[in-house]
């Protein structure tokens, strides 16, 4: 089924130079634009929910949590099969397939918040279909890692991912202008305002994508990922990136209403997801050049300086302070973002290197990987919302959680220098820092 080619070869340059960069940036292009309404509306509860009670619907601030974080655990699962899809039915197939059940999540949440009376079991069960929009990310990553040289797929899954993410910021910025925030707000048009760009996607994925026979894959070949330890460390690493950034645009908007109720402009809490998306393809870039890991590190160490900052800023009740430190945190998770996606493919390569696999197996691993990887990081978009919940319900304020975040910083920091960049008892407890991930 659907349009398939055979033959590619992206590292030969005069393959690359004829055809291969002019196929691969359309399909990126058009991977973009799925991606890109597959997170807006993964998130698009992240902004509902803080209206609701003017709306008339009566939730705790637990059960608005519960709204805004559910979408993220289940987005998290969704990653396996829509990684695997990639690789049995096509990238250009798959693509078109997943855009088009972004309908659902998008019917659902309008019968919600249009039906007065309605249950919160039933918002619940809404909530978690908009997880749907969550596994998009996944598979439009794992498809275009093939489609790039090695030399340029840094850049390419940075701009593929940040297309994606920077949907998070538009979805913060459009539903208030939409919604009108007063007595009674018009929810209904946050979700009908994605109806058409949805189909708009699913028809520009099957009419402009290509399916590549170099990315399908037996499931057999796919597990084998699980065998390496470290697609468990990156995995880890990438809750603290990924997590943190998909975590603190989902908790934000009520973070700030819960924090500052003063604070009326109702787009402070898009700036965040908007600075952490455009600064993704520089981790990509910047690893290109200096290292994945490297670049990871340092990111560790500046967002414990961000959660610090925010602290301070729950200390005096500065919300400049507050704000530029989760301004911090979203730029250093992006730009942590891009660079642990890039450590992948150059982790796995080298690990088919050193087995003596082929090259193609290595980058057949790296695909599972990211699906993978993407998954398991995304679980932080989950725990750090109900991190806040029950930090507030327990104690009546979000410190508490903010320093198991910082603690958990050190520890991915930790964990990075020692399977990646360390120096010492090489021989004696080897890792990959022979092949300046």
């Amino acid at each position: 089924m659907g349009r398939w080619i055979t033959q590619w070869t992206p590292e030969e340059p005069e393959f690359w130079a004829a055809t291969g960069q002019k196929v691969a940036r359309r399909n990126l292009v058009f991977s973009i634009l799925a991606e890109h309404f597959g997170f807006s509306i993964w998130l698009l509860w992240s902004v509902v929910a803080v209206s609701l009670p003017a709306a008339g619907f009566r939730f705790s601030v637990d059960q608005l949590f519960w709204l805004v974080a559910l979408p993220n655990l289940v987005g998290a699962f969704m990653r396996l099969p829509y990684t695997a899809a990639v690789a049995r039915f096509g990238g250009r197939n798959w693509t078109t397939v997943s855009a088009a059940l972004l309908l659902i999540p998008l019917s659902l949440m309008a019968y919600c918040v249009s039906t007065p009376g309605t249950q919160y079991s039933m918002f619940l069960f809404a909530a978690a279909t908009a997880g749907l929009g969550g596994g998009n990310f996944a598979s439009s990553m794992a498809n275009i890692s093939y489609f790039y040289p090695e030399a340029r797929k840094g850049f390419a899954l940075g701009l593929n991912a940040a297309g994606g993410n920077i949907g998070v910021a538009v979805v913060q910025f459009a539903v208030p202008a939409v919604v009108v925030t007063a007595a009674a707000p018009h929810l209904v048009n946050a979700p009908l305002l994605w109806l058409l760009p949805v189909l708009v996607a699913v028809a520009c994925a099957w009419a402009f994508m290509d399916n590549l026979t170099v990315a399908r894959a037996k499931m057999s070949e796919q597990l084998t990922a699980l065998r390496s330890r470290h697609t468990w460390v990156m995995s880890f690493l990438y809750i603290g990136t990924f997590g943190s950034f998909i975590g603190y645009s989902a908790a934000l908007p009520l973070l700030i209403k819960g924090q500052f109720a003063e604070v009326a402009w109702p787009y402070w809490a898009a700036l965040g997801p908007l600075v952490g998306s455009v600064s993704r393809p520089v981790g990509g870039w910047l690893s290109d050049r200096v290292g994945g890991a490297r670049v990871t590190l340092g990111v560790f160490a500046v967002m414990a300086v961000g959660v610090t900052g925010v602290l301070a800023g729950l200390s005096s009740h500065a919300f400049g302070l507050f704000l530029a430190s989760f301004g911090l945190l979203f730029v250093t998770s992006g730009v942590g973002n891009g660079s642990t996606y890039r450590m992948i493919p150059a982790i796995f390569r080298t690990e088919a290197a050193d087995a003596g696999r082929t090259e193609l197996e290595g980058k057949r691993t790296a695909a599972a990987v990211i699906g993978l990887a993407s998954a398991i990081g995304a679980l932080g978009g989950f725990l750090i919302p109900r991190g806040f919940a029950i930090s507030i319900t327990n104690t009546g304020s979000i410190r508490t959680a903010l320093y198991v975040f910082l603690a958990s910083y050190a520890v991915c920091g930790v964990a990075t220098w020692w399977f990646y960049l360390r120096k010492v008892l090489v021989t004696r407890v080897p890792n990959l820092a022979h092949a300046r991930v």
